[in-house]
């Protein structure tokens, strides 16, 4: 009976997710109080804090649970390491990103975007941009090909930024020399 009642505030949480919190929070805290080691509620549990409440720190807590219970399940990975690049804890993101590549069924193509991304907030832009190109490699749909597309144009256009800034710098400061030896 208890399963039965579990499985029910399951589902009324995952019907009502993302579209009425309210609904979503109470039925995944009965699932929850009928079995604490649910999974699935502890996942969406930690994707309500993550993508709705922007709680990384209480959402990287579910995401933990989870994987003391199961580090199989393969979907869990994206959005832990999405969560983990967000609360800027990039070391551990780049742990379980490696760790990741390992697990059966994980999506490879999303792990590389997610190393890009993570590799872009660390301003390592030559090692970002490798990574969304195996990223767009491994992609296996054209939405998700196009998306990768348009963060290595961006991630380009920033490198380009940063070479004319650097470049403007330069001047400057040649300049102010030139006219340091005129005077």
């Amino acid at each position: 009976m208890e399963t039965n009642t579990h499985n029910i505030y399951l589902f009324k949480a995952i019907d009502a997710y993302p579209y009425c919190l309210e609904e979503t929070m109470e039925a995944l805290n009965y699932a929850l109080s009928y079995d604490p080691k649910s999974t699935e509620a502890l996942y969406l549990m930690a994707q309500v804090y993550a993508f709705q409440l922007k709680d990384y720190e209480a959402a990287k807590g579910y995401f933990e649970s989870l994987m003391a219970i199961d580090m199989n399940m393969s979907k869990i990975y994206p959005d832990y390491i999405w969560v983990l690049i967000r609360n800027e804890d990039y070391p551990e993101a780049q742990r379980l990103l490696e760790f990741a590549f390992t697990v059966k069924a994980t999506d490879k193509a999303l792990l590389r975007l997610l190393q890009g991304q993570l590799l872009e907030s660390q301003n390592v832009l030559k090692a970002s941009l490798a990574a969304f190109e195996k990223a767009k490699e491994e992609g296996g749909n054209a939405q998700f090909i196009s998306f990768v597309k348009g963060e290595i144009e961006r991630v380009k256009e920033k490198r380009s930024s940063r070479k004319d800034k650097k470049n403007k710098n330069k001047k400057r400061k040649e300049k102010k020399g030139s006219s340091k030896k005129n005077k």
